[in-house]
């Protein structure tokens, strides 16, 4: 009968409408978010929609720390509410011998055919506790000098910074990173002092009573790279304290910017991944660094950071501006000059930011 017929017709159109309800709900339930804490331009939106494009049951959700904060979140909460953490390599032994705030490293899920020797034997040797090894590289880079060679030309070495020629015109970042430079233009090896608390805490005073000297020459301590970007752009300083990576950047908008590897020897750095203790989606955080390295994926990726990937060519993986910005920077002499940061022992932060503190508040 057309009655019966259109029953059973509404009957199945609500089992249809049930259905798809059903399966929206489980797609919903089964959808898994990784949560990831990362430094700002390490996630940007075009590579979160490919990623969450070839995964669509992940989603990427982006907290922005540096490596301070990212450590103090973890040890707050023991590892838990992120699932994929990205310190640099020599901020991961004393944080977990300290706090056990990370898991050990699967590499035999990790894609490492094409990363670079030297920086798998860097972040192995830095994050190794009791044969397990809790990073595995991303990108690197180094800090140094940036200067406007119109205005300041080089070469340069840390000490610069402090030089009255250039009163009121140069800045730095309050961070352990201008402490070490420091060390090192005062003809020190801080690294090798990290063996000895007491005398690297007497290095440390002397570090500090030279910066706090130094604050009459400073026009401003910057926080990030949008900020020094700013005054190097507007001509209020003309030397800095700086990543590379922001250098590169400004080099596209101004050639007379430049990155200036110090005399000693640029710091280099290798930020990494880490797995947080308690995380919880380990499957997709292994995806997410298996894509992240991808050669078709790195040109994005150092796009935004301007940073070097962890791979053979991440250096012809670059931008092509940011490519010639670096080769513009470094000469073969510079790059075999580079200072690795070393593994940091516990209770060396503690006398650094003794020193930051000192020098914050001086007049």
């Amino acid at each position: 009968m057309p009655s019966g017929a259109g029953v059973r017709k509404g009957t199945t159109i609500v089992a249809a409408v049930s259905g798809f309800a059903l399966l929206a709900r489980l797609d919903a339930a089964s959808a898994e978010t990784l949560r990831l804490l990362t430094w700002g331009g390490y996630a940007p939106d075009a590579v979160i929609r490919k990623f969450e494009a070839e995964n669509p049951g992940i989603d990427v959700e982006v907290t922005l720390m540096n490596n301070e904060e990212m450590i103090a979140k973890l040890r707050a909460t023991g590892g838990a509410g992120f699932d994929l953490a990205q310190p640099s390599h020599d901020r991961i032994y004393a944080a977990e011998v300290e706090s056990g705030i990370y898991k050990p490293m699967d590499w035999g899920r990790i894609d490492q055919s094409d990363i670079a020797p030297n920086l798998i034997e860097a972040v192995r040797t830095n994050a190794t506790v009791d044969g397990k090894v809790y990073a595995f590289p991303h990108q690197w880079g180094t800090s140094g000098l940036m200067a406007d060679t119109a205005k300041a030309p080089g070469p340069h070495g840390w000490e610069d910074l402090c030089d009255p020629k250039y009163a009121g015109r140069t800045s730095m970042r309050l961070r352990r990173t201008i402490l070490l430079g420091t060390a090192f233009a005062m003809g020190k090896d801080p690294f090798a002092a990290y063996a000895d608390l007491d005398g690297y805490r007497t290095l440390m005073r002397q570090v500090g009573d030279k910066l706090v000297a130094c604050k009459a020459n400073v026009k401003t301590y910057w926080n990030g790279g949008d900020d020094l970007a700013a005054l190097m752009l507007s001509g209020e300083v003309v030397l800095s304290e700086t990543w590379d990576s922001t250098a590169f950047k400004l080099f596209g908008q101004n050639p007379n910017i430049r990155y200036v590897p110090p005399k000693t020897g640029a710091l280099a750095w290798v930020d990494t991944f880490a797995i947080p203790a308690k995380g919880e989606a380990d499957e997709a955080a292994y995806k997410w660094i298996n894509f992240v390295l991808r050669p078709d994926i790195v040109p994005l990726m150092s796009e935004s950071t301007g940073a070097v990937a962890a791979l053979r060519n991440g250096i012809e993986l670059m931008p092509a501006d940011k490519r010639k910005a670096l080769e513009a920077s470094f000469s073969e002499q510079d790059l075999a000059n580079m200072k690795f940061f070393a593994n940091i022992p516990p209770g060396i932060e503690d006398i650094e930011g003794e020193v930051l503190d000192r020098i914050q508040a001086a007049n």
